[in-house]
């Protein structure tokens, strides 16, 4: 039952601090998981580390992710959004600290696959969070607010990397990795005095705390009545457990999200992982110049975000995931040309690549949060997450092994494979849930929430 006083709220100050504040995770996660590809050229050269040892140090973050998503997306639907927010950025200012003083390639592996778990249980904690809070017309374009800071982080660690190896002598690449703790303690500060969900609150029965948080971040009072009423709805579907999200309608908007969500993740973490050894490929930017050219793919991705986040609350997601998909196979078998593809060819491709993308990126948060009653959503986050971690970790691993063997043309054939088939999972189950509440975009089909809810919510006001 939804709480109209959020649903149809007007954005405020607290809406844009809260959307900043869970930006900053994800604007984390760009640079933690983009700076070990800077890094990774003084580590390999000083450590003399093998191909098996980069595969597996730049994995470790993306299996950490799979375990942190899978984990700890139920733990914050049992303990609540708020208690999570900030323990899983105290871990990445702990874990950037640790990574400076590694020194064996075990220690860094651990270190990547630890901070990869804080990573991946910021997902579901930040953008459950903000889903349960912003109005009903803003969601998607707030939630894709928080995947475009992904690619500003990542585009600021190539910047980073960039001029510390410009600037640094051996040993800088410690310094890179070290880098983010000074960045996590700001988000982390930001953080601090967020309210609970008033959402996940009712969900629990706690309707006085719910209404306290709500006066608190909207300087608005609803009726205890009503909270009492969207407890009561809440708690009737409280039977969703984890093992609903693998049965009958919920099994499959679970393999859409996940799918989706890692057919458009497993290129991507791919090119932005090993982008300066992918452009080397092609002939561009040998070398640290190459750290530019892949900050400048992020800033390319940042922009074809930023019509998709206007779209989505304007056409609808459907129509953006399908047609974004089908746009993203082309330039990237186009690239299956290989070396003998002309330069401006590449550069273009890219280009298209990262603009067409921006569809499916903004809707990777968005669809696992409206699919899936409050319950249960942090915890299809967090599988959405795990699910699309496998091909990307496994992308990321293999990745390296591909160019040595199969080459550029075959990798990127290859990465257009991968995408045709998000392309044919969304045009089979992508479902359009722009403009309407949480509680009726996660209804099962035949589940009636329409005006008596909204009869019902008058009704308690009048009383």
């Amino acid at each position: 039952m939804p709480i109209r006083v959020i649903d149809e709220a007007p954005l405020s100050r607290f809406h844009r601090k809260l959307t900043w504040a869970c930006a900053g995770g994800p604007f984390l996660d760009g640079y933690l998981l983009s700076i070990i590809g800077v890094a990774l050229v003084g580590m390999s050269r000083e450590l003399h580390l093998s191909t098996g040892d980069e595969s597996l140090i730049g994995a470790a973050a993306l299996v950490g992710i799979f375990v942190g998503g899978l984990v700890f997306g139920a733990v914050t639907d049992r303990l609540g959004r708020e208690a999570m927010y900030t323990i899983d950025l105290a871990v990445l200012v702990g874990g950037s600290v640790l990574s400076v003083l590694a020194t064996e390639t075990w220690q860094f592996v651990l270190l990547r696959f630890v901070l990869g778990m804080a990573i991946g249980a910021d997902y579901p904690i930040a953008t459950s969070l903000l889903a349960e809070w912003v109005p009903n017309r803003h969601r998607g374009r707030l939630l894709g607010v928080l995947i475009l800071a992904w690619y500003v982080g990542a585009a600021a660690a190539y910047v980073v990397g960039y001029a510390m190896a410009e600037l640094g002598g051996p040993g800088t690449w410690r310094w890179m990795l070290g880098s983010g703790a000074l960045l996590s303690a700001v988000i982390l500060m930001l953080r601090i005095g967020t309210p609970e969900s008033p959402l996940w609150l009712v969900n629990k029965g706690r309707t006085a705390d719910a209404q306290k948080a709500i006066e608190r971040a909207l300087g608005r009072t609803v009726p205890i009545g009503q909270l009492v009423a969207a407890a009561a709805a809440e708690q009737s579907g409280e039977r969703s457990r984890f093992r609903d999200l693998f049965q009958g309608v919920y099994l499959r908007r679970t393999l859409f999200c996940g799918l989706f969500y890692m057919c458009q993740i497993t290129p991507m973490f791919a090119l932005y992982t090993f982008g300066p050894a992918i452009l080397g490929s092609f002939g561009l930017g040998e070398g640290n110049a190459g750290n530019l050219g892949s900050a400048l793919i992020s800033v390319v991705f940042v922009l074809g975000c930023l019509p998709a986040l206007r779209m989505v609350d304007r056409i609808g997601r459907r129509p953006v995931i399908v047609w974004s998909f089908a746009l993203m196979v082309v330039p990237l078998a186009v690239l299956g040309g290989g070396s003998a593809v002309p330069v401006a060819v590449v550069v273009t491709c890219f280009c298209a690549y990262a603009l067409f993308s921006g569809g499916p990126t903004v809707l990777e948060w968005t669809y696992p949060n409206e699919l899936f009653p409050t319950s249960i959503r942090a915890t299809a986050g967090g599988v959405a997450t795990s699910i699309s971690r496998i091909g990307a970790a496994a992308g990321t691993y293999l990745l390296p092994i591909s160019l040595d063997r199969l080459g550029i043309g075959t990798t990127m054939l290859i990465g257009a494979g991968i995408t045709l088939v998000g392309w044919l999972v969304s045009l089979a189950w992508a479902e359009e849930t722009r403009g309407r509440t949480l509680a009726e975009t996660s209804a099962l089909p035949g589940q009636a929430l329409g005006s008596s809810v909204g009869d019902r919510d008058r009704d308690l006001e009048r009383s």
